[in-house]
């Protein structure tokens, strides 16, 4: 059964994996593990005169990416990562000042309508000094902001410390920034969240979001990640003593849920898919079509993307749901790949594996965090023996590449394993050592 997370942060594992396999598992990514171990330290960033706080980047200062900038959710699962190296190194709190600080600089950069930006650089600035155009200051709601996982982020830090008291003076400021979604990002008729534009969606060329007109897509991605943040945030209203206000928030999670459920969930095929928005408005100043109007308000989009899988991480599907999710996930014809879940699956047409940057590719290719958050749902829902194999299989593609080149890659060919590009990238695949010590039975440390 899906755990209550609501869940712990913590919660012991025990292996049931061949020994054989578990032992070749461990030797093989040992060398990861030192790695992993050693270069987290190497992520953390002293404040700024713009930063005022403490912060956590994806990289080590060597790496030619990422290497000083504050990204939103790349930081948030590098933090993640780094919790799991606390406990493994007997040294838990140890990167808590950075993780809050990661935080609470994009608290301090938030505007008092709740846009908080996606990316920081040292001097304060963002994506706006890269290219203005991309940002218009007349028309700030027409963009989109910060992955709704900062509520989350900091739950996670109050689930494993116990202390909610270093985020009491920014309480308004989260609020802000989840009103912001709502009144400013969310599909009325449907209540679904939506992207604004195409731009920075973590995702990056996601076909159901890609290249398409702005504001037409209910993402199942971007509506999994703001259920939790929901949630989370009546978690952080508890934990303030602020029980009445937490109920609210839950109850709008709650809402979210519902309509995920209502019009993302797809029967036929038992999955969810993200939804077209992109519908000429019914009119009754019009003759045209007056007789029969729509009555649906968006649009199933069948496109088969491994972010429909990010509604079992979230949490969203009940336990039916999830297992009819699951026997999609072990096909081999579509995500089911030797080293993972295949980002796109191998039947879409717009399948391929390639190097590229703005966009970087997710239309097939192996990333570690969508890896790490499949893996997430199959522990939530209780499929034990599939979220092992996924952790094997990651865990594998990683110290593979580790031993052969001596870094990591941002992704990887779903079958050979070869990496694609990027070497020197580390981020999310630090999540590894997460899967490491579930497989080994060792105590672990999940997010919010």
């Amino acid at each position: 059964m899906r755990s209550s997370q609501d869940e712990k942060s913590v919660c012991e594992c025990a292996s049931t994996l061949d020994e054989q396999s578990l032992d070749a598992i461990i030797v093989d990514s040992k060398s990861l593990r030192s790695y992993i171990e050693s270069s987290s330290s190497q992520m953390v960033r002293p404040a700024t005169e713009a930063l005022h706080h403490s912060y956590v980047v994806p990289s080590t200062p060597d790496s030619p990416i990422y290497s000083s900038d504050l990204w939103d959710w790349d930081s948030w699962w590098a933090s993640v990562a780094m919790s799991q190296v606390e406990i493994d190194t007997n040294e838990d709190g140890k990167f808590l000042e950075a993780t809050q600080g990661s935080i609470l600089n994009f608290l301090d950069h938030t505007t008092e309508d709740g846009i908080s930006p996606m990316l920081l650089f040292p001097t304060g600035g963002g994506f706006e000094e890269i290219d203005p155009s991309l940002y218009d200051p007349k028309h700030p709601f027409d963009q989109n902001m910060h992955k709704p996982i900062l509520a989350q982020a900091a739950a996670m830090l109050i689930q494993q410390h116990h202390d909610a008291e270093w985020i009491r003076g920014k309480i308004d400021v989260l609020k802000k920034f989840l009103e912001c979604y709502l009144e400013h990002h969310v599909h009325h008729e449907t209540g679904l969240a939506y992207w604004q534009t195409d731009f920075a969606i973590g995702v990056d060329n996601d076909p159901s979001v890609f290249f398409r007109p702005d504001k037409s897509t209910a993402s199942i991605f971007l509506n999994s990640l703001l259920y939790r943040e929901l949630l989370a945030f009546g978690f952080i209203l508890e934990s303030l003593g602020k029980v009445d206000e937490s109920i609210e928030w839950r109850e709008k999670a709650r809402a979210l849920r519902d309509a995920i459920n209502k019009y993302c969930w797809d029967e036929r095929d038992g999955t969810y898919y993200s939804v077209d928005l992109n519908l000429r408005e019914v009119s009754d100043k019009t003759w045209l079509h007056h007789g029969s109007p729509r009555s649906w308000p968006c649009l199933i989009m069948r496109i088969d993307s491994w972010s429909s899988f990010a509604a079992m991480w979230a949490g969203i599907p009940d336990q039916e749901q999830a297992s009819r999710m699951l026997l999609r996930l072990r096909e081999k014809r579509t995500f089911n790949a030797k080293y993972g879940v295949r980002t796109l699956s191998r039947l879409e047409k717009q399948y391929m594996v390639r190097s590229s940057n703005n966009p970087s590719c997710w239309l097939g290719p192996i990333w570690g965090v969508s890896n790490y958050m499949v893996f997430r749902g199959l522990v939530k829902y209780g499929f034990e023996a599939d979220a092992r194999e996924m952790a094997e299989k990651t865990i594998r593609l990683f110290a593979n590449d580790f031993n052969a080149t001596g870094c990591l890659h941002e992704y990887y060919d779903p079958d050979t394993g070869e990496p694609v590009m990027t070497a020197g990238f580390q981020n999310w695949n630090f999540l590894a050592i997460t899967m490491m010590d579930y497989i080994e039975g060792r105590k672990v440390r999940f997010e919010f």
